[in-house]
C-alpha cells in the first residue's frame, strides 16, 4: 500500500494542476481563504494524463546542472532583499532603512521611470522558494519570511492614508518624504492670506537631484502659481510668480545647486517690489522688479509642499523642518538669525500666515503654530488604491491609464499586469513554499483587486488593453490566477482568469492561422501556458487547440538550433531563421516560457516533441544563458543571446534586473522540474531528462537514482530503491539518438526496438536494486536554417557545438570529408584532450554552447564544400547545388545510415543519375564520382 500524501505535496500538487478544486467555495468576499481550506483542495485536473512531480520530490546530485545552480544558491543567500523591497516600501510611505534598490529596471531611476519595477522581486521570491523546495535550507525559508512579512506591511500602509514618517530634523523631528512615496503637504487655501508682503522660509534636506521638484508650489493650474523648486534646468534653487504661466514668470535663481542628504535653508522674501532668495542666511538673488505678490494670485486652490502644478515635474525627495510665512519682508538680519534656531526662539517668531514644525511622529497631519489653525495634511498625489488587495511598487495610475490607453509609451504605461503577475506568482510560490497565510492572503487580495478593476471593464476595452505591445502585457498571469482558484475555490478568481482572453490570438491559432508575424514573442508565449490552464478549469478545447497550434508554429519554424526564438523580442516570418540572425536573437524569457509551456502540453497530450524540444532548449539556451561565475549583485544571465558571428554573451544586459535575468533565476533553481513525470492513474514513470539525480515517489513507496555524467557521457544508469512496486517505465528515446539506444535491466537485454523521437518502455514489478542501464552514442551531425540551407549549427547528440573565434564572419566548414558509413560527421573533427564535448576543426575549437563563457562564438557557420570528396577521396569535380542550397553531398549523404560500403556506393550511383538526368551534374563528372566513392576508405 502506498505511503499517505503529505500534506506539503498536496499543496503542492493543487497549485500545480490549477484545477477546479474538488471542494468548492462560494465567494465570502474575504481578502484569502483559510491555511484549513487550501489544504482540502487535492484535485488535479482531469485533462492531465501525466503529473509533473514536485521540486522537492526529486533531488539534483553532483554534474552540471548542480554547479550551475550552486552559483544562483550562492546569489540568493546573499543579496540583501531589503533592496528589493525599497521600492515598495517607498510606493506605501514606509521607511526603507537606507536601502539602495538595484539599477536598471527595478530601480526609480531604471528605464522608462522605473516603471516596471517589483517584478524583480516576484521573480525573487519565486527563485527563494524553489531553492527551499530543491534544498531544504532554512535560510531561504527565512528570507521569503522577510520579504513577505515586508509587503503584508506595504500593502496595510496602502490602505491606509499616508502617515508622517518622522526622522531626525534641524532642530527636533523632521518629516520625511520618501522617494517614490508620491506623498505631499497639502496646505488649507487661505495659507497666503493675499498678502501685500510675503517671506516663506523652509528648511529641507533633499535627497535627490531631479530638476523642478518643488519645496512649495501655490497655484491654481499652469498659469497663477508662486513656486520655489529645489533644482531648475540648471540645477540651483529657483523662484518664481506668475499670473501668465511660464512665460510671464518673476522669478530668482540661485548659484549654486543644494547639497544632497545635507539640510539647507532658503527663504523667499518680496516686499516693495523687491524679491530676494536666500540660501544658508546668505542673499544669492534679488530682483528689484519684482511687481506680483500672493495679493495678486488671490485665493489658490493647490497649495503644496513637494507637489508641482505641472503634473510631469518630479515630488520632492526628501525632509522638511520647519516651514513659515509671514506676511512681511523679513529683513536680512532676520533670515540670518533663522540659521541657528526655530522660528518661535528668534526674533521674528513663528510665521502669522503659517508654521509647521513637523514635530509629529505619527498620524497625517501637522499642526499649525501661527494662531490660524490652518493644519496641514499628508496626501498621495494618486489618493489611494481602488481596492484593498492592491499591491504594487508604484501608484496604481498605470493600471488605470491602460484603461484608455490606445497607443503604446512604455515611458507611461509598461506591462503593469505583467509586473503584477510578477508579485503575484512571487507570492503564491512563497505560500506553496512555507505555507505562510499571509503569502496567500496577499496572493488572493491581489486578485480580488484585479478583479475589482477589470470585471467593471467593457469587453472591446479589455481586447484593446490586450493586444497593447507592451502596454498591454500580461505575461503568465492566466496561469497564476488558476492556480490560485485552484487553492481558494472563489468564482472571481476563475472569472479574473477569463478575463485576459485576447480573442483575435486564441481564434486564428486554435484555427491554425498563423499570425505570428510582427508579435511581441514574450508577450505572447506565457499566454498559452495559462489558457491550458482556462481548458483544464473549463473545458473549452479552444484553449487546448490554440495552446497546441501555437506551439507547432514556433517549432521549428521560428526556431534557432539552440531552442530560442524571436529577434529582438519579435517575431519575424514563418520559416525565417537565416534571415533574422543578429546580435538581438534568442530573448531567454522567450527559451524560459517555452520550456513551461511545452512541458504544460505534454501533461496533456504525450507527444515526444514536447521533450525533445524540452531537452534542447534547456542543455543548450537556458544552461548557456547563466554566466559560470559567481556574482554577488547581480544573477549573470543574459537577456539576448546574439548568433551573430564572434558574438560575445552580454551576463549584466541594463544593470542586471531586466525580465531574463528575472526568469533566469527561475530557471537556474528549477533545473530537475522535469526530469521524472509519473503517469496520472500511477501505472507509468516517464524518464525525460537524462540527468543525475534521485527521484522520491512516495505514493510507490520508492526511490530512483540516476548517475550519469550526461551529456559528457553517452549513457545513464537507473537504480531502484525503497519498496515493490509494479508500473510501466518509459524512457525517452531522443530524436537525435540514431546511433543507438541500448537498454539492460540488471545486465539482461531489454526486448524491443527504441525509436528515436519516442518512449521506450519497460514493464515490471520494481524491486530495490534493480538496475537499468542506457546507453545512446552520440553523433555529430548539422541543422541546417529553414531558409538558407549552407547555414548550420553543429550538434553533437543534444549538445549544440559552437566555434571559439574572433572572427566576425561565418566560419567555412567542410565536414564530409572522413564521414562516417553510419553518417557521422565526428571524424571530421579532432577531440581536445582532457575536455570532454571540446573538438577543433580547422584551427577553431568547438565547445557546448552551454559553457557560460564570454568567448567570442559562432553557434552557425557555413557550410562550404566545394569539390564532392568521399571519405579520403576527393574526385576534383565541383559539388553542384539545387536552387535551395541543397547539394549532392548532401543528398548521397541523406541515405546514412550505410551498412556497408556496397550501400553506400549504391547511393552515390542512384543520386548521381538522378543528377545528371535532371541536368545538374554532368555525366562525364557524375562517373568520375562513382569511381571515387569505389576506390575511397571509410570510418565505420
Amino acid at each position: 500500500m502506498a505511503p499517505p500524501l503529505s500534506r506539503r505535496f498536496l499543496l503542492r500538487a493543487a497549485a500545480l494542476a490549477a484545477a477546479t478544486p474538488a471542494i468548492g467555495h462560494t465567494a465570502t468576499g474575504r481578502a484569502a481563504a483559510t491555511v484549513q481550506e487550501a489544504q482540502a483542495v487535492t484535485a488535479v485536473p482531469t485533462a492531465w494524463t501525466v503529473q509533473p512531480f514536485a521540486l522537492d520530490d526529486v533531488a539534483l546530485r553532483p554534474g552540471l546542472f548542480a554547479d550551475k545552480r550552486q552559483l544562483m544558491l550562492d546569489h540568493a543567500r546573499g543579496y540583501d532583499v531589503n533592496r528589493l523591497l525599497q521600492v515598495f516600501r517607498a510606493n506605501a510611505g514606509l521607511a526603507t532603512g537606507g536601502a539602495v534598490a538595484p539599477g536598471g529596471w527595478e530601480g526609480l531611476d531604471g528605464e522608462a521611470n522605473g516603471n516596471l519595477r517589483g517584478h524583480y522581486t516576484g521573480h525573487f521570491l519565486t527563485m527563494l522558494a524553489q531553492a527551499y523546495a530543491g534544498t531544504g535550507e532554512q535560510v531561504f525559508t527565512d528570507r521569503i519570511g522577510t520579504m513577505i512579512g515586508a509587503l503584508t506591511e506595504v500593502r496595510a500602509a496602502l490602505r491606509r492614508d499616508p502617515a508622517v514618517l518622522s526622522v531626525a530634523g534641524r532642530f527636533g523631528t523632521a518629516a520625511e518624504n520618501v522617494r517614490g512615496s508620491y506623498q505631499y503637504v497639502d496646505l488649507p487655501a487661505a495659507v497666503l492670506g493675499g498678502a501685500p508682503a510675503i517671506t516663506l522660509s523652509a528648511w529641507v534636506r533633499p535627497t535627490h537631484d531631479a530638476n523642478w521638484a518643488r519645496i512649495f508650489d501655490f497655484g491654481d493650474d499652469n498659469t497663477r502659481y508662486l513656486y520655489l523648486a529645489v533644482r531648475n534646468a540648471n540645477g540651483v534653487p529657483r523662484f518664481a510668480v506668475t499670473t501668465g504661466g511660464p512665460g510671464g514668470e518673476q522669478g530668482l535663481d540661485g548659484t549654486a545647486a543644494l547639497p544632497l542628504g545635507q539640510w539647507s535653508h532658503l527663504a523667499v522674501t518680496i516686499g516693495g517690489g523687491t524679491g530676494t532668495l536666500y540660501v544658508n542666511g546668505s542673499a544669492v538673488a534679488r530682483n528689484t522688479a519684482m511687481t506680483l505678490t500672493p495679493a495678486a494670485l488671490g485665493t489658490l486652490a493647490n497649495n503644496w509642499l513637494g507637489r508641482s502644478n505641472f503634473a510631469t515635474d518630479p515630488v520632492f525627495a526628501g525632509a522638511y523642518d520647519e516651514f513659515n510665512v509671514w506676511s512681511r519682508a523679513l529683513g536680512a538680519a532676520e533670515i540670518t538669525e533663522l540659521q541657528g534656531a526655530r522660528a518661535a526662539d528668534v526674533s521674528a517668531g513663528r510665521g502669522d500666515l503659517a508654521s509647521y514644525a513637523f514635530d509629529e511622529t505619527s498620524g497625517g497631519t501637522f499642526a499649525d503654530a501661527s494662531g490660524r489653525g490652518l493644519a496641514a495634511t499628508l496626501r498621495r498625489t494618486w489618493g489611494g488604491p481602488s481596492h484593498p488587495g492592491f499591491l504594487a511598487a508604484y501608484p496604481e495610475t498605470q493600471f488605470i491609464d491602460l484603461e484608455s490607453r490606445t497607443t503604446s509609451d512604455y515611458t507611461k504605461v509598461w506591462a503593469p499586469y505583467y509586473t503584477a503577475h510578477k508579485i503575484l506568482r512571487g507570492v503564491l510560490d512563497a505560500y506553496l513554499a512555507t505555507e505562510d497565510a499571509r503569502a496567500l492572503d496577499l496572493a488572493s487580495g491581489m486578485c480580488d483587486w484585479m478583479y475589482s478593476r477589470l470585471s467593471k471593464l467593457p469587453e472591446a476595452t479589455l481586447q484593446r488593453m490586450w493586444g497593447l505591445f507592451s502596454s498591454g502585457e500580461f505575461g503568465g498571469i492566466v496561469e497564476a490566477v488558476c492556480e490560485l482558484h485552484s487553492i481558494t475555490g472563489k468564482s472571481e478568481h476563475l472569472a479574473l482568469a477569463r478575463l485576459f482572453d485576447l480573442d483575435r490570438l486564441i481564434d486564428n491559432c486554435a484555427a491554425d492561422t498563423d499570425i505570428l508575424d510582427g508579435l511581441h514573442a514574450n508577450q505572447h508565449i506565457p499566454i498559452f501556458t495559462g489558457y491550458l490552464r482556462l481548458y483544464d478549469a473549463t473545458g473549452e478545447a479552444r484553449y487546448l487547440d490554440a495552446a497546441r497550434n501555437f506551439w507547432g508554429m514556433v517549432v521549428p519554424h521560428r526556431m534557432y538550433g539552440i531552442g530560442g526564438t524571436s529577434t529582438a523580442e519579435f517575431w519575424k516570418a514563418r520559416g525565417v531563421i537565416a534571415g533574422t540572425i543578429s546580435d538581438t536573437d534568442a530573448e531567454t524569457c522567450c527559451a524560459y516560457n517555452m520550456l513551461k509551456l511545452s512541458r504544460t502540453l505534454f501533461f496533456h497530450e504525450q507527444r515526444p516533441q514536447y521533450m525533445d524540444y524540452y531537452e534542447r532548449a534547456l542543455y543548450n539556451q537556458v544552461l548557456g544563458s547563466k554566466q559560470d561565475k559567481a556574482d554577488a549583485e547581480k544573477p549573470l544571465v543574459t537577456y539576448f543571446i546574439g548568433l551573430t558571428p564572434g558574438h560575445v554573451r552580454d551576463y549584466t544586459p541594463k544593470q542586471g534586473t531586466t525580465c531574463c535575468e528575472g526568469t533566469g533565476m527561475e530557471s537556474a533553481t528549477k533545473y530537475q522540474d522535469s526530469v521524472y513525470f509519473r503517469a496520472a492513474d500511477g501505472s507509468a514513470l516517464y524518464v525525460n531528462l537524462y540527468s543525475p539525480s534521485q527521484l522520491t515517489w512516495a505514493e510507490k513507496g520508492v526511490t530512483v537514482t540516476q548517475v550519469t555524467s550526461f551529456p559528457r557521457e553517452q549513457g545513464t544508469t537507473l537504480t531502484f530503491g525503497g519498496g515493490t512496486s509494479a508500473f510501466a517505465l518509459r524512457l525517452r528515446v531522443p530524436s537525435w539518438a540514431t546511433a543507438g539506444f541500448r537498454v539492460t535491466v540488471n545486465g539482461g537485454a531489454v526486448s524491443g526496438t527504441p525509436v528515436p523521437g519516442s518512449y521506450f518502455t519497460v514493464s515490471r514489478t520494481w524491486r530495490s536494486g534493480d538496475t537499468v542501464k542506457i546507453s545512446m552514442p552520440f553523433r555529430l551531425r548539422v541543422e541546417k536554417a529553414l531558409d538558407d540551407r549552407s547555414l548550420q549549427s553543429l550538434f553533437y547528440g543534444p549538445i549544440n557545438l559552437v566555434g571559439r573565434n574572433s572572427a566576425t564572419s561565418y566560419l567555412q566548414l567542410g565536414l564530409y570529408r572522413n564521414a562516417g558509413l553510419s553518417g557521422d560527421l565526428l571524424p571530421s573533427l579532432t577531440p581536445v584532450s582532457g575536455k570532454p564535448l571540446h573538438f577543433t576543426l580547422g584551427g577553431t575549437e568547438f565547445a557546448p554552447f552551454f559553457e557560460g563563457t564570454e568567448d567570442p562564438t559562432h553557434a552557425y557557420f557555413r557550410r562550404s564544400e566545394p569539390r564532392v570528396i568521399l571519405g579520403d577521396s576527393d574526385s576534383g569535380v565541383t559539388n553542384p547545388a539545387k536552387p535551395d542550397g541543397t547539394t549532392l553531398l548532401d543528398d548521397i549523404w541523406a541515405g546514412a545510415p550505410f551498412t556497408g560500403k556496397g550501400a553506400l556506393v549504391s547511393r552515390v550511383r542512384s543520386t548521381v543519375d538522378a543528377w545528371v538526368s535532371a541536368g545538374l551534374l554532368g555525366r562525364t563528372d557524375g562517373q568520375t564520382v562513382i569511381r571515387t566513392a569505389q576506390q575511397a576508405t571509410y570510418a565505420p
